[in-house]
């Protein structure tokens, strides 16, 4: 399996591919069509694991790269010595971070995530992501998706998988701490699971004006993630935890010069 085995990571100097940097939106949504495609054909007959969407994801790491952009990535200490599942909870850019984060996590972890109704039914890619057994929401009603993610969540966690969720109701290159909720710190107290903040700057891949899932790719961008330090929530400190993960989030997309909204 293709992995990331140190606390950081930087793109190195990878030689960009010639179609790439004359068309690099063709260059890039052509090898992210061939491959949703193939890992949805895999899926489809049961041969999409952990290992496979891990090492998938990797491939769309080496796509990025190609094309032109250069990732950088930091804490992954903070989470892959650690045995037990993790609620990795994070802000939600862009689609981006969907196809790269199992390419860090899943290389340790057991990974799914929370995720839209929509998703499961996209074309293609719904194999994928109905493969990996997510907890699956409807963005519409809030209190019936607190339902789902705390009971549908916690059998996740019982069964070892560690889980992404981002708590806001829709992906924005701005982040609005107002519409950042405490649902995944109230399943990690629920449950005794550890937390990981991620911070994600990932709008090199644009949230289209139409079609949100197809706006441009931008190589010039550079693609920031980082994790912080494992929290441990508690019925009693949750709202801090929450708070804890917040500022974390906060603190490094203003360093990374993104909008916070406070």
């Amino acid at each position: 399996m293709n992995k990331i085995d140190s606390n950081n990571y930087t793109t190195s100097d990878i030689k960009r591919n010639f179609v790439a940097g004359l068309m690099p939106n063709i260059y890039f949504y052509t090898r992210i069509f061939k491959l949703v495609y193939n890992a949805s054909r895999k899926a489809k007959h049961g041969k999409y694991d952990n290992e496979a969407w891990a090492n998938s994801s990797f491939d769309f790491l080496n796509i990025l790269e190609r094309a032109g952009a250069k990732i950088h990535i930091e804490g992954i200490d903070n989470f892959r010595f650690l045995k037990d599942p993790i609620l990795f909870i994070g802000n939600h850019m862009s689609t981006l971070e969907t196809f790269l984060l199992p390419s860090i996590i899943a290389p340790y972890k057991r990974l799914t995530y929370v995720v839209k109704k929509s998703l499961v039914d996209y074309p293609v890619f719904k194999h994928v992501i109905q493969s990996r057994d997510p907890v699956v929401v409807s963005r519409s009603n809030p209190r019936e998706d607190f339902k789902i993610v705390m009971k549908e969540g916690k059998d996740r966690i019982e069964n070892e998988y560690s889980i992404v969720i981002f708590p806001q109701t829709t992906r924005s290159a701005v982040f609005d701490v107002n519409h950042f909720n405490s649902i995944g710190t109230k399943l990690a107290s629920r449950t005794n699971t550890t937390i990981v903040p991620v911070a994600l700057k990932t709008d090199a891949w644009a949230n289209g004006k139409k079609y949100k899932d197809f706006g441009r790719f931008y190589p010039e961008k550079e693609v920031l993630i980082s994790f912080g330090e494992p929290l441990v929530p508690s019925s009693e400190n949750k709202n801090y935890i929450h708070e804890q993960v917040t500022d974390y989030i906060v603190g490094k997309l203003k360093e990374w010069n993104v909008k916070v909204v406070e």
